[in-house]
């Protein structure tokens, strides 16, 4: 049999998708790129600043205030009251030294006083090498000697010559008054102090400071070697003011600062003395009188007081800082015409 004739269906091919229907696809596609690349650089930036922020702040973590505690503040309170605790009790132990508790405070060779009684006073009078013709006029006239020097210690009252040792140490001067001490037993010889004019502001630190190491008494007294004294009068004046603490006589002064190189009582450090160029008050140097403590606290501080061209304005400094009673008393102005004062200038 013929088989009958069949058509046969073409084959269907798939058809492409139009170019057009990708594009948003390479749209998206590209945006998020973009997308992708702006947060991961975002990313790294905020990476780097917060590099930048941490270095800065470990440098500057010094600089910032510190958060305390209670227990911080007042353990910080605490420190500050025991160093305001120590301030007072420093201040209280300058003023128990300037007032004279010394712990220890020994007594040198050459002191024929009873330790155990306190003298009336110590009077210095100073001298130099040169000036053996001078004593001997004080030792006839207004100065005991010998026995009588004995008695009146018995009564209270030292007298010494005072003199420091020679530039060229144990030479013919230092024997000639090592010698004469030997026979008179009335100098009061001050070994750490070289006898020089230029030297003389810094023998009143070292008179005071032997004085009081040698003798217990209420007044220390400094007297130039040109200086007659009543010495009665003046031992009244002791007398009347026994028991005066912290006190400063003699006859009070002041005056103008020589500031010319070469002039007479010239002055190196004027400038500190302010525009007016005027010395403050002070005791003239022609006899100056301490009570015990002031002469203590001189003791104590003498490595550190300043002294100045001339022994009466360096000892005025000293008491200028103290709680010192000034005492102008016209009977110690030696060149003064007054009847009943207690000293006059040879």
């Amino acid at each position: 049999m013929e088989s009958l004739p069949t058509t046969a269906k073409p084959e269907r091919r798939p058809r492409s998708k139009p170019l057009h229907a990708s594009k948003p696809s390479i749209l998206l596609a590209f945006f998020s790129c973009l997308a992708w690349l702006y947060v991961a650089g975002r990313l790294w930036q905020d990476a780097e600043n917060r590099k930048i922020l941490a270095s800065l702040l470990q440098k500057n973590a010094s600089q910032r205030p510190v958060i305390l505690s209670v227990e911080d503040k007042l353990q910080v309170l605490g420190c500050k009251d025991l160093e305001r605790r120590i301030a007072e009790v420093e201040m209280d132990l300058t003023l128990a030294k300037s007032q004279g508790y010394l712990k220890n405070q020994l007594r040198q060779s050459g002191s024929s006083s009873d330790p155990g009684r306190k003298l009336l006073a110590v009077i210095g009078v100073y001298t130099g090498f040169g000036s053996r013709l001078r004593r001997n006029v004080f030792r006839g006239s207004w100065m005991p000697k010998g026995d009588a020097l004995k008695k009146l210690e018995e009564r209270g009252v030292v007298i010494r010559f005072v003199i420091g040792r020679s530039a060229n140490r144990g030479d013919s001067l230092d024997r000639n008054i090592d010698k004469e001490n030997d026979s008179t037993k009335d100098f009061l010889i001050l070994e750490g102090h070289e006898e020089a004019d230029e030297e003389l502001p810094k023998k009143a630190k070292f008179f005071f400071s032997t004085a009081v190491q040698n003798w217990d008494a209420e007044f220390y007294v400094k007297v130039d070697d040109n200086i007659d004294l009543d010495l009665e009068g003046l031992i009244g004046l002791f007398e009347h003011r026994r028991g005066q603490d912290g006190t400063y006589v003699g006859c009070m002064k002041s005056g103008d600062v020589i500031a010319e190189e070469g002039k007479q009582w010239y002055e190196p450090e004027w400038w500190k003395f302010g525009d007016e160029k005027s010395y403050f008050r002070h005791a003239s140097g022609a006899l100056i009188i301490l009570s015990k403590n002031l002469a203590q606290y001189i003791n104590i501080n003498s490595a550190s007081l300043k002294t100045y061209a001339h022994d009466d304005i360096s000892v005025g400094s000293w008491m200028i800082g103290l709680q010192a009673t000034h005492i102008d008393d016209n009977r110690l102005c030696c060149s003064s015409v007054r009847q009943d004062k207690v000293c006059s200038v040879v």
